[in-house]
């Protein structure tokens, strides 16, 4: 049962790590903001992951990686309310210990779609600063290959695409920026729904974010743009997957990761980059650890 623990609730938010705003300013890198998407304009953004698991407590010497590049298009209907959708390309590496030896298996193409509204509902506008709250909901539609196999067999569920299920997910954000610095706080839960006999557990998830402007110190005409530290705090708490509907015992569990970065900020587009570490992982059983997840991007607004 070890073999089918899959990082669902690192993967599978991907959809709530990618947002925007109408005139670029900085925003949390690793998960939503209640800033708007200006009226009737458009937001792309690229985004690029690494991530890596290889700590493994049940003696089989699992390593899994996994490069993503996830391409998201946002679009403001008014002032308060857009529409996301984002479409990631995963290339996963499995390796592990069979008994008569490793095996390396591997996977890569399109993932699930998903697609999302976020409405801001209440905002209180003041000289240099403002305080939003957000609510956002949405689906992922199994479009990534579930039953992809290879000379092996049916490859486990951490190597498949997609997940072959509709899921569904929603929370509430909230944004307090001034002039010097930005502050953020998401509340999220995703519900992982069963397909090929497999579910993976519901996630609870809980972000911070503090963006502090760093260059230049003094506001002034004439900047191109503006250099912002950015550090920020994700905990997650996933229920054990099923397999036929039996609880894996060996799954689930919590994680609390740390993530430092930067962002380069001008009016029409955002480079930024960070990477998560774990400060602690309490996970059920022999559930593979993660080691880091990587992140670098860049968005437009147009």
């Amino acid at each position: 049962m070890a073999r089918r623990t899959v990082n669902c609730c690192l993967v599978g938010l991907s959809p709530l790590l990618f947002f925007a705003i109408g005139s670029a300013v900085a925003a949390p890198i690793t998960f939503n903001t209640a800033l708007p998407v200006a009226k009737e304009e458009f937001l792309f953004r690229q985004q690029f992951i690494n991530m890596q698991s290889g700590d493994d407590p049940s003696g089989a010497q699992r390593d899994r990686s996994e490069n993503m590049s996830a391409t998201t298009l946002a679009y403001g209907i008014n002032n308060r309310l857009a529409l996301f959708g984002v479409l990631p390309y995963r290339d996963i590496d499995l390796s592990m210990d069979m008994g008569s030896g490793k095996v390396s298996r591997s996977n890569s193409g399109l993932g699930d779609i998903s697609v999302f509204a976020r409405y801001i509902f209440q905002q209180n506008n003041q000289a240099g600063r403002t305080l939003r709250l957000a609510a956002f909901a949405g689906l992922k539609a199994p479009t990534g290959e579930d039953e992809a196999s290879d000379s092996i067999g049916t490859l486990p569920p951490p190597l498949q695409l997609g997940s072959g299920s509709w899921d569904a997910f929603g929370g509430l954000v909230v944004t307090r920026q001034t002039l010097d610095y930005q502050l953020d706080a998401q509340l999220s839960y995703r519900i992982n729904n069963e397909a090929n006999h497999f579910e993976a557990g519901n996630v609870l998830r809980l972000d911070a974010s503090l963006q502090k402007r760093i260059w230049p110190r003094e506001l002034g005409s004439g900047v191109p743009g503006f250099v912002y530290a950015v550090l920020e705090l994700n905990a997650t708490s996933q229920e054990k997957n099923a397999l036929n509907g039996t609880n894996d015992n060996n799954s689930g569990g919590t994680r609390i990761l740390l993530a430092p970065g930067l962002q380069y900020v001008t009016r029409r587009w955002i480079a930024e980059t960070a990477v998560q570490f774990p400060v602690s992982q309490n996970l059920n059983g022999t559930a593979l650890e993660l080691d880091t997840i990587a992140r670098a991007g860049i968005r437009f607004n147009f």
